[in-house]
């Protein structure tokens, strides 16, 4: 089961907007869903998914508040601030669902609603 560096690592990669870094915490057949956008499935398709999110930000931080174990796999809650390109600051909360394959995460959900992000 994942420890608190792994879900360091997860986030620090996440406010890092590093897209590359984030499509290698995947496996190569991963699934992703962000809030109640389609499901993305596949590094190339995640990888411009997440770019493109990542470039509609100036920035990000995560606040991991608490995470949860079981044999189907991890969860966590958290707070995400982010910076929107015109300064303004938007926090919301938020919860991942992962399902593991040894390290790599095989189905990444995130359940939040950013519509104040884009408001």
């Amino acid at each position: 089961m994942p420890d608190q560096a792994w879900w360091q690592n997860v986030f620090a990669v996440i406010d890092a907007r590093d897209t590359a870094g984030f499509v290698a915490l995947l496996t190569p057949d991963g699934q992703f869903r962000f809030g109640s956008a389609p499901t993305v499935v596949g590094a190339a398709a995640i990888g411009d998914a997440v770019g493109g999110f990542f470039a509609a930000i100036a920035s990000c931080r995560h606040r991991l508040i608490r995470t949860w174990y079981s044999p189907a796999g991890v969860a966590c809650e958290g707070e995400v601030t982010y910076i929107r390109h015109d300064g303004a600051a938007v926090t919301v909360p938020f919860a991942n669902v992962f399902e593991l394959r040894g390290p790599l995460i095989a189905v990444y959900r995130i359940f939040i609603d950013n519509s104040p992000l884009f408001a």
